[in-house]
């Protein structure tokens, strides 16, 4: 059964019912009753919060419940804070769907997320991208293996990091797709290929679109380790052309409106679809860039600069160009006792086969710890607003070599933005 078959079906009985017929107690809430609201990460921007009713959480939470066999003798780990959906919709909710006891952690500690998996004896657990990279990060132990999981199930772990997990702690990650919203989701299925996060939902009618054009995007064209090559033309916006479970925004008619408009739900996020309609998440809306007037997403230069060894994590966003569009800058929080070495970051770009021309980034920010929102996302709004502006050390690229931004270099780049009117971009 989809998720819109779940959701009918638990209004069915209400629809249909006669006056006088008591279904659920007078003055009670129904399916269609509204619950909560809830935020928007605002990782990108300013959070909306949006409107979720009892049936739409049902449906979720049985659905995955269902999808990933939870039994009461599971034990749902929940480390991300409940007022985020991640906690409720992805761990709460099907564990209250299959009567399974939740560990509830006040906060997400990646020093003792072992020592709870074993204390509580967990079976399952969610995750966002940035909390697998802290855990990553942590130093190897002897009994990293030794613990009760099965899975975790989360968002924007990246596939490289998802390997390193899974050959460290012996644990399969699963990556979702499905908007807090729920105007959209995408559904996983045994034959989904590494990197893909699934197909449409049956009945669901999902496509990829140029935001610009309204015109669907042509299928992603892969090389034999399923890299992207056409992806200028490939990534486009995610677009639920059918019906979707979007409620509403509470009091925020305009967001309400662009989310709605033409008749179709548009996630604000970028996908492409390969030629058997497999769905691969390239980051948010908010996250394209525009270089020598080409389309660039910035989850796709993230998972190939996940692979440099030195880096715990790393996040890539836009700055202006001097004279016009972009320039691709990467913040990069180096592991615990490495250093950046210009020479080898230069290298290893040179080395990755699927980096595009236009993808090595102008800019490096170093950073010891990514900033991150309340929700354990990396804070891209606030990366873009310093751009290469901040107290951090930043290199820039010069002739393909890495040189550091400072003193009088900086000046001479910073004279050339005044030159061509574009220094008021760098203050935003």
């Amino acid at each position: 059964m989809t998720g819109t078959e779940e959701y009918e079906a638990l209004l069915a009985p209400y629809a249909a019912a006669k006056p006088g017929e008591a279904h659920v107690r007078p003055g009670g809430p129904r399916p269609d009753s509204r619950l909560l609201l809830y935020f928007t990460s605002g990782s990108t921007g300013a959070p909306k919060a949006a409107i979720c009713s009892q049936g739409r959480l049902a449906a979720a939470g049985h659905s995955l419940a269902r999808r990933f066999r939870t039994t009461p003798d599971d034990v749902h780990y929940v480390c991300m804070p409940l007022f985020h959906g991640n906690a409720v919709m992805a761990c709460w909710l099907p564990a209250l769907a299959a009567d399974a006891p939740v560990a509830l952690r006040r906060r997400f500690s990646a020093s003792a997320f072992l020592d709870d998996v074993r204390g509580y004896g967990a079976t399952y657990f969610t995750y966002v991208g940035r909390a697998v990279q802290y855990l990553l990060a942590t130093d190897p132990r002897p009994d990293d293996r030794e613990h009760t999981l099965r899975l975790g199930f989360g968002t924007e772990a990246g596939a490289v990091d998802a390997a390193r997990f899974a050959e460290r702690f012996g644990v399969r990650l699963v990556e979702g797709y499905g908007a807090t919203e729920g105007g959209a989701s995408v559904q996983r299925t045994p034959d989904t290929p590494p990197g893909a996060l699934g197909r449409a939902a049956a009945g669901d009618d999902l496509a990829v679109v140029d935001p610009e054009t309204g015109r669907e995007c042509p299928p992603a064209v892969l090389d034999g380790r399923g890299r992207l090559r056409n992806g200028d033309e490939a990534i486009g916006e995610l677009v639920n052309r059918g019906r979707s479970h979007f409620e509403g925004y509470w009091r925020n008619p305009e967001a309400e409106a662009a989310r709605t408009r033409d008749d179709r739900y548009w996630t604000g996020d970028l996908f492409f679809r390969d030629a058997d309609g497999f769905l691969y998440f390239a980051g948010r809306t908010d996250d394209r860039l525009r270089v020598d007037s080409e389309n660039l997403a910035a989850a796709m230069i993230e998972n190939i600069l996940a692979r440099w060894e030195a880096a715990a994590a790393v996040a890539v966003y836009a700055v202006p160009d001097e004279v016009a569009g972009d320039q691709v800058m990467a913040a990069v929080a180096l592991r615990e006792g490495a250093a950046f070495d210009p020479e080898a970051f230069a290298a290893f770009l040179a080395a990755q086969p699927d980096l595009g021309t236009k993808m090595a980034p102008r800019y490096v920010r170093i950073l010891t710890a990514m900033p991150v929102t309340a929700t354990n996302k990396i804070h891209r709004a606030a990366l873009r607003r310093s751009g290469f502006l901040c107290p951090e050390p930043v290199w820039h690229r010069v002739a393909g070599a890495y040189r550091p931004l400072d003193g009088p270099s900086l000046e001479a780049l910073l004279a050339v933005y005044e030159a061509q009117g574009r220094r008021d971009l760098l203050e935003r």
